[in-house]
């Protein structure tokens, strides 16, 4: 019921590692400076053809800026143009010339190993990178580099250098691609979990990290996991859908009392938290929350609910002042609501208090006319027949209720009982 589909997990893909490509700060010296007339209109131009898709064109102004300044900035830049329509040869021809078999700027042998990997060159760029993480020491190389060992099926290599990583800076983004690979590729998916378990216990458990584990928690279709992490991820982002999943969950594991609690806290569901109450016989903040409900969305089934909760939750059903507040909400309640279960329950007290007897046996007929069947609105009728001294209709509407499922209730037995009992003294009158 509650298996989800798993997030999309796969093996990492390198769209957009142009722009992952960390970079570091440029110096301060010359970088503001003009090195040339017409540099200021040229970056117009090359700025421009990058906002039209133009990278052909970006490319070749941005390299004709770094060849006239010098500045590294530009042949970025340029490179950048070149790996956004996959000119990957043209990329490595540039850093080969440049370089010549170093690897003195980190951020030309990155761009180079993109090339390499978006040319499927997986061995070629896990050597350049694997240099490269010696002398950098850097959490975004150990993370291409990993992806590459992935590429390369090598997953034990991948999981190496993720924690290399990890440990750093304990970055998320880390964490999660290294518990997809150890849950999809090396089936570890205890570790896994384990993972993203101790570092939402020691570092919290953020969006990304809480669901992920709801992902992998679905597809093990483990409730108890689910639930733990959607309690998790409402806490970060009170999200209206959550607290639905969270309640569902709590409904069919039948754990009501967890249930309300949540609800309660966080007041995501007042007319759930309201069937609730009702359900456990919790009538004072049932009165108090249909009340609130009423006040709220004016709606009149909230009305004919506190009427019931407010009689329901009284010590003493008989105060005059109860009795004066409840039938004025049910009087309100009858005009827009044809609704049989405030028809009766109305009427009854009309009956049962001998507030209005004959008023009340009027609202109990309307509501056996929407439910003839009903035992308790039936119980309702006899017993204000026999208010009104008509003990042989209301002897005769008792039995049928008795008989049918009225005998282990006490009050129809007791309304039974007093019926009977009028019944013999009208029979012994007439003798």
């Amino acid at each position: 019921m509650f298996k989800l589909s798993i997030f999309l997990i796969s093996v990492f893909v390198f769209s957009g590692c142009v722009s992952q490509i960390p970079v570091e700060p440029e110096q301060k010296s010359d970088a503001n400076q003009k090195s040339f007339e017409q540099e200021d209109t040229m970056i117009l131009f090359a700025l421009r053809a990058e906002q039209l898709k133009d990278y052909e064109s970006a490319s070749e102004l941005f390299y004709n800026l770094y060849e006239k300044s010098d500045k590294k900035e530009y042949l970025y830049r340029s490179l950048q143009s070149d790996l956004a329509v996959s000119n990957n040869e043209r990329v490595i021809k540039k850093v080969d010339d440049i370089l010549k078999g170093s690897q003195d700027d980190y951020i030309l042998v990155r761009m180079k190993a993109v090339s390499l990997i978006q040319m499927q060159k997986y061995e070629e760029a896990k050597n350049i990178l694997s240099k490269l993480v010696e002398k950098s020491n850097l959490v975004d190389d150990y993370i291409m580099l990993s992806d590459v060992y992935v590429k390369l099926d090598k997953f034990d290599m991948a999981i190496k250098y993720l924690e290399s990583a990890y440990v750093q800076d304990y970055s998320e983004k880390v964490l999660d691609r290294m518990s997809i690979v150890l849950y999809v590729n090396l089936q570890r998916k205890k570790d896994a979990i384990a993972q993203l378990e101790t570092h939402a216990r020691v570092h919290g458990c953020s969006e990304l990290i809480c669901t992920r584990l709801l992902a992998f928690y679905s597809n093990d279709n483990n409730i108890d996991g689910i639930l733990s992490a959607y309690l998790r991820l409402y806490k970060i982002n009170s999200n209206e859908d959550v607290a639905k999943k969270i309640v569902q969950i709590y409904s069919y594991k039948r754990e009501y009392l967890q249930m309300m609690n949540f609800l309660e806290e966080s007041g995501s569901d007042d007319a759930t938290l309201l069937q609730l109450y009702s359900n456990t016989k919790n009538y004072k903040k049932a009165f108090s929350l249909s009340d609130k409900l009423y006040a709220t969305t004016g709606e009149i089934e909230y009305l004919g609910q506190s009427a019931i909760f407010e009689y329901e939750s009284a010590k003493n059903k008989s105060d005059k002042e109860l009795l004066k507040r409840v039938t004025k909400k049910f009087e309100n309640v009858v005009k827009d609501s044809k609704n049989p279960l405030y028809l009766n329950y109305f009427g009854f007290i009309l009956i049962d208090h001998d507030i209005d007897v004959n008023k009340g046996v009027m609202h109990v007929q309307e509501a056996l006319k929407i439910e003839p069947d009903s035992i308790y609105y039936q119980d309702s009728l006899a017993w204000g027949y026999y208010k009104l001294g008509r003990c042989e209709e209301a002897s005769s509407i008792m039995n049928r209720v008795i008989k049918k499922e009225g005998e282990n209730d006490p009050e129809v037995l007791l309304h039974g009982q007093e019926i009977e009992k009028c019944l013999k003294i009208n029979t012994e009158a007439k003798k």
